[in-house]
């Protein structure tokens, strides 16, 4: 426990400071998924002591082009902080960030609590209040990505803030696998992804991180928004870069950096 604290605390001041560390993995070469998943926990509570609010989950790793981009075979979790949320009409500073990346994912915002421990697509479905378009900025408190399974995990699922589309769709309008994202960088075409991306269909994703989430006595919120996992791979950012990614059907999400 108090190794996982130590780890706890020298990220939260990582982030902070805007100076990242040593991979766990390097230094804790022992270090188990439960025990960086403890370290996540244990980095929120710290967040929390300063006075922000948990306002949803990310799903990391869900992709094969993501999982091949950091050398993994399996998605992870992170939690979403209300401080993590910026709007889309305003410039994010990525002065704030130490190594950013974005990436572009279907997102879903709940009506009702979903508990892990017999979720299924259907119960999943009927706890979904709409579906939108997101951008997530995900940013590593380790240095230079040198991360492996276990350290993304304990970095928060290296999640670092979130824009969410204006458009809201009903679930049962829109064919999840079947949805085509184009993503647009300054301008140009960067990129292209489908929805199956996201382990065949990113409702199967909300159901495997209610399970995972379980496991620690956390079950997901109404009102809560869970960001599905990146159709495409994440792309590095420097001030001036605006993207644009349209999902067919669902709408469209801008993120730009100052």
């Amino acid at each position: 426990m108090a190794v996982t604290r130590l780890f706890s605390e020298e990220i939260y001041e990582a982030e902070r400071q805007l100076k990242p560390i040593a991979p766990l993995t390097e230094t804790y070469p022992d270090i188990t998924a439960e025990e960086a998943y403890r370290i996540q926990l244990q980095y929120v509570e710290r967040r929390l002591a300063d006075g922000v609010d948990v306002v949803g989950k990310k799903i990391g790793l869900t992709s094969r082009a993501m999982q091949e981009m950091l050398g993994v075979d399996r998605p992870d979790y992170g939690h979403l902080l209300d401080d993590m949320i910026f709007e889309s009409d305003v410039p994010v500073e990525a002065g704030r960030f130490i190594a950013p990346r974005v990436e572009f994912e279907i997102a879903f915002v709940l009506k009702k609590d979903i508990d892990g421990a017999d979720a299924t697509a259907e119960s999943v479905r009927d706890a979904i209040d709409y579906v939108i378009p997101a951008a997530e900025i995900i940013d590593s408190r380790i240095r230079d990505w040198k991360i492996k399974f276990e350290d993304t995990v304990a970095d928060n699922g290296s999640s670092a803030g979130a824009v969410l589309g204006r458009d809201h769709v009903a679930l049962n309008d829109i064919d999840l696998p079947s949805v085509e994202m184009t993503v647009y960088k300054n301008g140009e075409k960067l990129d292209e992804g489908l929805g199956s991306a996201v382990l065949g269909n990113p409702l199967e994703a909300v159901v495997w991180l209610s399970k995972a989430l379980h496991q620690y006595g956390i079950s997901l919120k109404a009102g809560e928004v869970v960001l599905a996992g990146a159709l495409t791979k994440a792309v590095d950012v420097v001030p001036g870069d605006r993207f644009k990614a349209t999902f067919e059907g669902l709408g469209e999400v801008e993120v730009s950096f100052s």
